[in-house]
């Protein structure tokens, strides 16, 4: 089950899909099933089935949206937060071979299409939690256990970059 958690830069990068969606692309898709339905058979009209079926695709997604936006709860970020890792929190980790690993700890809406974003939900966010700098931190993986041992902790953007 997910966890039903965002940042306000994940909040708002959903509504502004849902935006586009309902506001710009729906209405296009639209007016091409209805110029497609005026051309007449729809059974052998290939225009009308494609553009239909992106309706559908279009109308789920805001559907799953809405519901999912009015579910999660957004975390802010509290300064009570400094020096330990919590939701939100740019953690640097290194395991004992020296890879390390940069990311930051998101809801799980939030970690499609960026590499360097895990979610709270995932075996290495949670064993995470609350750990300090210098810390050590055994992750349960399939492959069995590793160890990490966290760097920094930021809970400012990349370009800023302040270590805890």
């Amino acid at each position: 089950m997910k966890t039903n958690l965002i940042t306000r830069e994940g909040l708002d990068k959903l509504n502004k899909e849902l935006n586009y969606l309902w506001r710009e692309y729906r209405p296009e898709i639209t007016k091409k099933v209805t110029w497609a339905a005026s051309l007449g058979d729809r059974s052998e009209n290939a225009d009308y089935k494609e553009n239909k079926r992106l309706l559908r695709q279009i109308d789920s997604r805001v559907r799953f949206l809405r519901k999912r936006i009015e579910a999660i709860k957004v975390v802010e970020y509290s300064p009570e937060q400094d020096g330990k890792v919590f939701f939100g929190a740019w953690v640097e980790v290194e395991n004992d071979n020296g890879e390390t690993k940069r990311f930051k700890i998101v809801g799980p809406d939030e970690i499609y299409g960026r590499n360097d974003y895990i979610s709270i939900d995932a075996p290495m966010a949670r064993a995470l939690l609350k750990k300090e700098v210098d810390d050590e931190a055994v992750v349960k993986t399939p492959t069995g256990e590793q160890t990490w041992y966290v760097n920094k902790i930021s809970y400012q953007n990349l370009n800023v970059n302040k270590e805890s």
